[in-house]
């Protein structure tokens, strides 16, 4: 009898999906909650594992179709299946492969595709992109993730430690009468195109993509935002860094960033400005009785939003280890839906790109978001003297149909005043 592969339960918010990628043929063994296809919703790229142990007997959606939560796309039954001789670390989709033209293109993208399964090694999309790129076996690559997962970074630190020891290797003398080796020629650029061409390349948006754009437009034509800036002396906050971050990451376990000064600032200053951490929904405005600080983080996907839950119960130490944890689960594209669901500010950091000012976009249906900075040494006026201190903007965006000018204004002031101040954090004064 067979069992029926049907895509998982959706989010509330997410009417449908896209099958990214299949990691099983047609004819291939599988082990319960071994992942099968990975799907791609608008905010989150999420695994759909096997129900049970059996051989995959039929794929009824291909790569790039749209399904809906409930959806059949296969069936898997009972049997030995492609993959019978997995334990010798041979794959049905690597038997397949080397049956294909193995000298040619067709069989060696076939052959790396095969290799995320091989040894029952788990990929995500943005390392199994990097390793089918590079053409690396994933079972020689250490993986630091949860249960040995392979991560992005440990991909990257495999190359890395690759390209070293190939350094090594061409740099080391032969025999002692072997003459000096010639200087590494530099890595060849792509030939220019011919003159007279223009080439383009057409590719279509992923669904994280497609979202923020459709997300970005109509913040921007729905809600009335204005920009509000400051600027802030980060150096109280640097030397309190300075000072106790050896200790801090001794006792937690965790390295003391900006991040957490920065999240605790906000919350005391949504605290007392409550209009600041509020939503419109169509003639009512819902005042939050709680804190849900939205962080800005980078992914291979596009740029997602996790969620710091009740920040004013969470300790430094509670919000620097889940921002780690949020940026290793974005570089390994494993958020969960709940990692991104809800919200009711968010604090976005273009300083570590370089930025030295913008105006942030609100991401709806939130009041308000803060921008963070570079932090860059600036000449200011103090009692009369110059002086060279860290500077870093701030830009309080927020949506002035509920934020008043002067409650945007006061609360950046506030958070502004507890960093110059950081000991008030602790009293909350």
């Amino acid at each position: 009898m067979s069992t029926e592969l049907k895509i998982p339960q959706l989010p509330e918010s997410v009417a449908d999906a896209t099958i990214v990628t299949w990691h099983k043929a047609q004819g291939d063994q599988v082990r319960r909650d071994e992942v099968v296809v990975d799907i791609e919703t608008d905010k989150v790229v999420l695994e759909v594992p096997s129900p049970t142990d059996g051989v995959i007997e039929k794929i009824s959606a291909r790569e790039g179709d749209v399904v809906t939560a409930g959806q059949v796309i296969g069936s898997i039954g009972k049997g030995a299946g492609n993959g019978a001789g997995k334990q010798q670390g041979d794959s049905g989709g690597e038997r397949r492969a080397r049956g294909k033209d193995t000298g040619g293109k067709a069989g060696a993208e076939a052959t790396s595709a095969a290799r995320d399964s091989a040894g029952s090694v788990t990929l995500s999309p943005a390392v199994r992109k990097l390793v089918a790129e590079h053409d690396l076996d994933p079972s020689a690559i250490e993986g630091t993730g949860k249960d040995g997962r392979i991560l992005k970074e440990d991909v990257l630190r495999h190359l890395e430690t690759a390209e070293q020891d190939e350094t090594k290797r061409e740099e080391a003398p032969e025999s002692r009468e072997a003459p000096a080796p010639a200087p590494k020629a530099e890595a060849p650029r792509p030939a220019p195109a011919p003159a007279g061409q223009r080439p383009e390349r057409r590719v279509p948006m992923t669904r994280i993509r497609a979202r923020i754009a459709e997300r970005l437009l109509e913040v921007q034509q729905s809600a009335a935002i204005l920009t509000t800036f400051n600027e802030v002396n980060m150096a109280p906050v640097m030397e309190m860094r300075t000072q106790h971050k050896a200790a801090f990451e001794k006792r937690h376990g965790v390295r003391l960033g900006f991040m957490s000064f920065f999240v605790k600032a906000a919350t005391e200053a949504l605290r007392r400005f409550p209009e600041v951490n509020a939503s419109i929904d169509g003639k009512d405005i819902v005042y939050h009785g709680y804190f849900d600080i939205g962080v800005a983080v980078s992914s291979p996907r596009g740029l997602v939003v996790p969620i710091l839950r009740d920040t004013d119960t969470l300790s430094m130490a509670d919000v620097e280890r889940t921002i780690a944890e949020f940026g290793e689960k974005a570089k390994g594209g494993t958020l969960s839906m709940d990692d991104l669901t809800g919200g009711t500010f968010t604090i976005s950091n273009g300083g570590v790109f370089g930025s030295l000012l913008s105006t942030p976009i609100i991401n709806p249906p939130q009041s308000a978001i803060l921008g963070m900075h570079r932090i860059q040494e600036r000449p200011m006026a103090e009692n009369g003297q110059v002086v060279i201190r860290p500077m870093m903007y701030l830009a309080l965006s927020y949506d002035h149909r509920i934020v008043d000018g002067r409650e945007a204004v006061q609360f950046l002031v506030t958070i502004k005043d507890l960093l110059e101040d950081p000991a008030r954090l602790l009293l909350e004064v």
